[in-house]
């Protein structure tokens, strides 16, 4: 069972990212100049993708993937591509709307064995089914650490293979982001990345019941400028 902090945040990053940012967003996510922050931010989401996609099969012909918090789609694609049925999840209709507008034609035209199912919603809705990995890219990054591990708790009861997902990693220069943040008017802020201590994530990964059969795999950081994100792998035992 969730809990009502996670909802609550669940609710802001809709708004946000529904409403306050989509055409930064967009732009962020498309080949589109940006300035150097944004560049920085891009270059680290492109190795971030790289990184979880690299501990996916290469083959995933037969495979169900979900991509919980698809964003514009780019992870995506590229498991539908190595011939994944891909159910891609996000909570706002708008960047759903935009991913589907970016699928290749080739994934469109069906010509291929992968396929792709976009949907605005939530994923840890049971409707979705079973799938063999489920890969959450900075999707968990806004929610507090014990509402991260319930949701990965509820996702592995849906997962066969693996899951695999991002956290942000505590360190001095994001706790001090995060308090001058605090300092901004509500209205204008973004939903607060939580910043994560990897060995307290342990331990409540450990300590959740509904987890005992997972454990971590390999984990990878990724610093790029003003992206900062560490993958992570859960593998059953």
């Amino acid at each position: 069972m969730v809990h009502v902090s996670y909802l609550e945040r669940r609710a802001e990053i809709q708004t946000y990212f529904d409403r306050t940012a989509v055409q930064a967003w967009a732009r962020l996510t498309s080949d589109a100049p940006v300035g150097r922050i944004r560049t920085s931010v891009r270059a680290g989401r492109e190795r971030m993708r790289a990184t979880l996609l690299s501990w996916l099969p290469r083959d995933l012909h037969g495979a169900r993937v979900l991509d919980a918090g698809c964003g514009t789609g780019a992870l995506a694609v590229e498991a539908a591509m190595r011939g994944a049925q891909v159910l891609a999840i996000d909570l706002s209709p708008t960047l759903v709307d935009l991913a589907r507008e970016r699928q290749p034609r080739e994934l469109l035209a069906g010509t291929g064995s992968g396929r792709i199912d976009f949907r605005a919603g939530d994923m840890l809705d049971p409707a979705l089914g079973h799938f063999d990995f489920i890969v959450g890219m900075d999707s968990l990054i806004h929610y507090r650490t014990h509402d991260a591990v319930r949701v990965l708790a509820g996702l592995a009861q849906r997962t066969e293979s693996a899951i695999l997902l991002t956290f942000a990693p505590s360190n001095p220069a994001l706790v001090a982001m995060r308090a001058v943040g605090r300092l901004f008017p509500r209205g204008n802020r973004a939903p607060w990345i939580e910043p994560v201590a990897e060995k307290a994530l342990y331990r409540q990964l450990a300590a959740e019941p509904l987890l005992a059969q997972w454990q971590p795999g390999r984990t990878e950081r990724v610093a790029s400028g003003f992206y900062t994100s560490q993958a992570l792998e859960l593998v059953k035992r």
